[in-house]
């Protein structure tokens, strides 16, 4: 297999009239996604655009994603777009890709005619129903390889500019076969798919309903808001497996949303992006005994996900999950500051090599050179490692645990401390439901501040009993709602604006 529509090929001939994508209200089929894919390919084709970006700036819904496989069916490679993306970060997109074509939904066409595009823009509903030529997608096929790009998402850049990472099938298809074997996906899988569309980890999702005749269920965003409402849904469409980031089932737990309902269809539990709290972890434990739960591990400059780690055992407050093992033909190392390898229980840089590392960032040559970097531990040929910026180390079992981001590392008052460490400390206050801590570097403060039925005094003094002294935040701060980012993340970047 050299490209990732051959899931979708054999899925369609297994069972077409089987529901892929739904949103709860609007379905595809499988064999309605591979007629729309085809028409779209088409129209590429006609159009002449081929191995080029091609935008997809519609609202998170079935045909975004058909119109994600009719880019690739066309020769070509998506960027997904969304009108709750801050009109700055898409401008700025846009500049970096120079595309020739943008296709749009009837809420986004009047967002993106305003938009500073030069190519043209076209609604998903008047190219849907083009009339295929299969000659053309065929020579289109004939001539495709597996290096060949699939999509660019854009992830946040130090600079405030994004960086548009490039993926090939080669990597996409490597991370679907070993995701797919180690979380047990089948036909039977209905996912609930968590995370918008224009970013990597909804392939966790929409990859393997192509590669088993899966079904996936596209959670409406403002369900993440109203828990009861979520699990609801959850039940109404009998979803038993979710891959979804820390904070959005942490938005589950601490609510103590099971008093009321339970997500009784769930079997297979899925997590990864943050630390997951260990007093919320338990919560879901209790709720679904029967349940499987994994934490999953990956930067989106290696396709996704890259390690694992099936929880079998019990975790008491003051322990930590780890982040496991690697995939299949992926490997994980830990360097330390002189390039090294680390011992046991040493913390040092995690590094990953192997197929799952993306082609890098697109039309930024210098900084895909600055993170994709020959390996030092290979002094023989050329071989590239992704640095992640990440912090870990091997325990004694020989699984990778995750400390914190290089960048969460701050030296304060001459001691070098985690950030994470205090979060960990945080969490095991039973009236905490959330929290977050940053270090305002212009104040030299250490800053925390968290959701909560407990005042910022009282969290003080507990917090005294768990941290040494060194480490206690200078200042505590009480808010209503954790400020998250689109994909269900703590938005970390803006918090200190609560503190002024």
């Amino acid at each position: 297999m050299h490209n990732i529509l051959d899931y979708m090929t054999a899925s369609y001939q297994a069972t077409p009239d089987k529901i892929a994508f739904s949103n709860g209200l609007n379905h595809l089929s499988f064999r309605e996604v591979k007629e729309q894919c085809d028409a779209i390919g088409t129209y590429l084709t006609d159009e002449r655009i081929y191995q080029q970006p091609v935008i997809v700036f519609m609202a998170k819904q079935p045909e975004m994603v058909a119109a994600f496989f009719g880019v690739v069916r066309g020769g070509n490679y998506y960027v997904p777009l969304d009108v709750e993306m801050p009109r700055i970060r898409i401008e700025h997109i846009l500049e970096s890709l120079d595309s020739p074509l943008m296709i749009c939904d009837e809420k986004t066409n009047d967002v993106a005619k305003t938009l500073d595009f030069k190519g043209k823009i076209v609604l998903y509903k008047d190219i849907c129903s083009t009339v295929t030529d299969q000659e053309a997608l065929n020579k289109i096929a004939g001539k495709a390889i597996d290096t060949d790009p699939v999509y660019i998402v854009f992830t946040s850049g130090s600079t405030g500019i994004p960086k548009g990472v490039v993926a090939c099938h080669r990597s996409v298809i490597d991370y679907i076969e070993q995701l797919s074997e180690v979380l047990e996906f089948n036909q039977g899988t209905v996912f609930g798919n968590q995370s918008p569309l224009y970013f990597d980890a909804c392939l966790k999702e929409i990859y393997p309903t192509l590669k088993f005749g899966a079904t996936t269920y596209l959670i409406p965003a403002e369900l993440f808001m109203q828990p009861v409402k979520l699990v609801e849904f959850l039940n109404e469409f009998q979803i038993n497996t979710i891959c979804w980031v820390v904070s959005a089932m942490t938005m589950i737990s601490a609510f103590n949303t099971f008093n009321t309902i339970i997500p009784k269809y769930l079997r297979s539990i899925n997590f990864g992006s943050e630390v997951f709290p260990l007093k919320e972890f338990h919560k879901w434990q209790a709720a679904l005994p029967d349940a499987k739960f994994v934490n999953l591990y990956g930067p989106t400059e290696c396709t996704g996900m890259c390690c694992y780690h099936k929880i079998d055992e019990a975790i008491n407050d003051t322990g930590v999950i780890p982040v496991g093992r690697p995939f299949k033909n992926t490997e994980i190392i830990i360097l330390n500051e002189l390039n090294e390898r680390v011992k046991e229980n040493e913390s040092g840089e995690i590094c990953v090599r192997g197929t799952s590392l993306t082609l890098g960032y697109y039309n930024d040559f210098a900084k895909t050179n600055e993170n994709f970097v020959q390996n030092p531990l290979n002094k023989f040929y050329p071989e590239l490692i992704y640095r992640t910026g990440d912090i870990g180390y091997f325990n004694n079992k020989g699984e990778i645990v995750f400390c914190s981001r290089k960048d969460h590392q701050i030296k304060h008052m001459g001691n070098r401390i985690e950030l994470g460490e205090i979060e960990a400390s945080i969490y095991r206050i039973a009236e905490i439901k959330m929290a977050c801590c940053v270090y305002d570097q212009a104040k030299n403060k250490i800053r925390l501040f968290y959701v909560g039925d407990i005042t910022g005094k009282e969290v003080t003094e507990k917090l005294k009993n768990l941290l040494p002294r060194y480490m206690m935040p200078n200042s505590v701060k009480q808010i209503e709602k954790m400020p998250l980012k689109a994909n269900g993340k703590i938005d970390r970047g803006n918090i200190l604006n609560l503190f002024n």
